[in-house]
């Protein structure tokens, strides 16, 4: 049965998910959104037995251990027999600075060796493409397998015997084997020490990169996990960070809740770039700005998305696929994502609050300039006109609009950094015309989302239901946390969404129903709130029942049951890892109080 007791490799090109027994369950290419090669995670028993997976298996299996390398994205995983025999399994793509130009294929290695006794072995390769429909044609050669997909061919180069693979026999493992997926290209060299040159350059990348951070005193080993993971999600040759590497697996057992997360939100900008602000991981920040900058260029003076592709695409038609039965057979499986249509207000203030980074930190190389200026300008004219506007809010609910509380917060946000950045600039008359829309948008928010009876601002103009996106209001500096009304909209919140040790995002009926799972980045949201206002012990303790329900390897998804502790929903997910480390952040003892 599949689970989300997955470690993550990649390289910013593509990535692999491993569950614990060492075998690869899924693996999109030639990129995160493509076809998934290997797929097993989301076919039921009988789909994931016969395809879409590369497994490692020792004889007389006994028990199974994994871990990453230090601070590295290199997977290591034991598995050991009813004797003792035992072999390691290493997985990593590579990843280095090769020519002042970074090297990043599309490329899985995977390296087995004995390392007590002589366990006997067999190595099962079985992917797949059109999504689980079909497999790709096989041919073999002196000493590799060549797999050739309609769009795509994958060269497996082994010194392992090719029949071993190919026939799927078991063998005794009195050597160490080496198996790069990769172009179908010769190698020039001998397979062995390039896998052995590969490995050692991936890890000292790794290992520079993570030293390279700011880090908090405590939880250190979460946070440059989570940091990693986060950089792992970004698709480098665009800048873009995915929400997640999966599709389709759900919110809860039983529900149509499950979406197609190989895709950019724009909501998740402001978050993300703060997130890697406080890292210090500022190549990765630039990056990202950078695919918002291109994102706001192709959109011209139109409306903003909620979401675009890892290449700017702004056609993201959904659809289902019949060759996979879902995540444990909870289907249906769904490539791309409606929510590309809807009308989400929110977004005009997520892109100018991410590109307000490059006016005031001066660490980026590409400043923030008059032209930047007058392109952000343009959005927040479309935050004035769409303030009080119904849409589908920050939840993306598909048959529900409304004047959402959180999208009008947003749209205030807009006003408020431009403003700002116009008196940056020097450009008094459009800093004062700034500051009074966004007096405006203040005064209503505060009226018309304000609910007397509960001590509390709702979801929605009017309203009476409670959301977890208030939460955001001293984040977005709406409220000190010691204001009386946040105060009382963080009690309202516990009151109706804290299920013991997490937050759901809302316990209203919506288009599928009562929501029964509590949402990650919600939970962190909630304990950064009682940070502010002051209960930092409760805060604290919150925190570390979260970080308990990370799986062992230190990855969340993005949801939790309440009840059991599993995780659910699309794995690994940027979100709950960017409310992982800001929590982090704020929680953690100072570094010059700690000695």
């Amino acid at each position: 049965m599949s689970t989300l007791e997955l470690g993550l490799i990649g390289n910013c090109a593509i990535s692999a998910l491993i569950d614990g027994m060492g075998r690869i369950a899924w693996c999109c290419l030639p990129r995160f959104d493509g076809d998934p090669f290997f797929s097993s995670l989301l076919a039921n028993e009988e789909q994931a037995a016969a395809r879409g997976y590369w497994s490692v298996e020792i004889d007389r299996f006994a028990s199974a251990e994994q871990h990453y390398e230090h601070n590295t994205a290199i997977l290591v995983t034991r598995l050991t027999d009813a004797d003792g025999a035992s072999l390691e399994i290493r997985d990593y793509c590579p990843r280095f600075r090769n020519h002042d130009r970074m090297f990043h294929p599309t490329m899985i290695v995977r390296q087995i060796r004995a390392v007590t006794g002589s366990p006997k072995v067999r190595v099962r390769i079985r992917p797949t493409n059109d999504y689980g429909s079909g497999r790709p044609a096989v041919t073999r050669g002196s000493n590799h397998i060549r797999y050739v997909c309609p769009d795509l061919t994958m060269r497996l180069t082994t010194d392992a015997a090719v029949s071993y693979l190919l026939d799927e026999t078991w063998f005794l493992l009195d050597q160490p084997v080496t198996m790069l997926l990769g172009p179908d290209e010769s190698l020039t060299a001998s397979l062995s020490e390039t896998a052995r040159n590969f490995e050692e350059r991936t890890a000292r990348y790794w290992q520079d990169w993570s030293r390279a951070l700011s880090i908090p005193f405590e939880w250190q080993d979460a946070v440059i996990r989570a940091a990693i993971t986060l950089k792992l999600s970004t698709y480098e040759e665009t800048g873009a960070i995915v929400a997640a590497m999966t599709t389709s697996v759900p919110e809860a057992a039983g529900t149509e809740r499950n979406w197609d997360y190989r895709l950019c939100w724009l909501r998740d900008a402001y978050f993300v770039v703060h997130a890697l602000n406080r890292l210090s991981a500022t190549k990765t920040l630039e990056r990202y700005l950078g695919y918002i900058s291109n994102v706001a260029v192709n959109a011209g003076h139109d409306d903003l998305q909620p979401l675009y592709g890892l290449s700017f695409a702004h056609k993201l038609d959904e659809f289902t696929v019949d060759g996979l039965a879902g995540y444990r057979g909870n289907g249906p499986v769904r490539v791309g994502n409606a929510a590309y249509t809807q009308i989400q207000n929110d977004v005009y203030g997520a892109v100018i609050l991410a590109a307000a980074q490059t006016f005031f930190d001066s660490r980026i190389v590409r400043q923030g300039n008059e032209e930047l200026y007058r392109k952000l300008s343009a959005f927040g004219r479309h935050a004035v006109e769409k303030f009080d506007k119904p849409d589908a809010g920050p939840w993306e609910l598909r048959t529900i609009a409304s004047v959402h509380t959180f999208s009008a917060l947003m749209c205030w946000a807009a006003a408020d950094r431009l403003a700002r950045i116009a008196d940056h600039l020097g450009h008094n008359e459009d800093a004062s015309v700034w500051r009074g829309h966004a007096a405006t948008m203040r005064a209503r928010i505060m009226d018309e989302a304000w609910n007397d009876e509960l001590g509390s601002y709702v979801s929605t103009f009017g309203g009476d239901q409670m959301d977890a996106s208030l939460l955001l209001m001293h984040e977005l500096g709406f409220h000190a946390g010691t204001d009386e009304r946040y105060v009382g909209t963080v009690a309202m919140i516990e009151k109706h969404l804290r299920k013991g040790g997490h937050l759901f995002r809302y316990i209203a009926a919506d288009d599928f129903g009562v929501p029964e799972t509590a949402f990650n980045v919600c939970t962190f949201w909630f304990i950064e709130a009682l940070a502010v206002t002051g209960r930092e012990e409760e805060a604290r303790e919150m925190f570390e029942g979260m970080l308990a329900c990370r799986n062992k390897l230190g990855l969340l998804s993005e949801d939790t049951d309440p009840k059991t502790g599993e995780l659910w929903g699309n794995f690994p997910q940027t979100y709950s890892m960017v409310g992982l480390i800001k929590c982090a952040m704020r929680l953690s003892r100072k570094w010059e109080d700690a000695f």
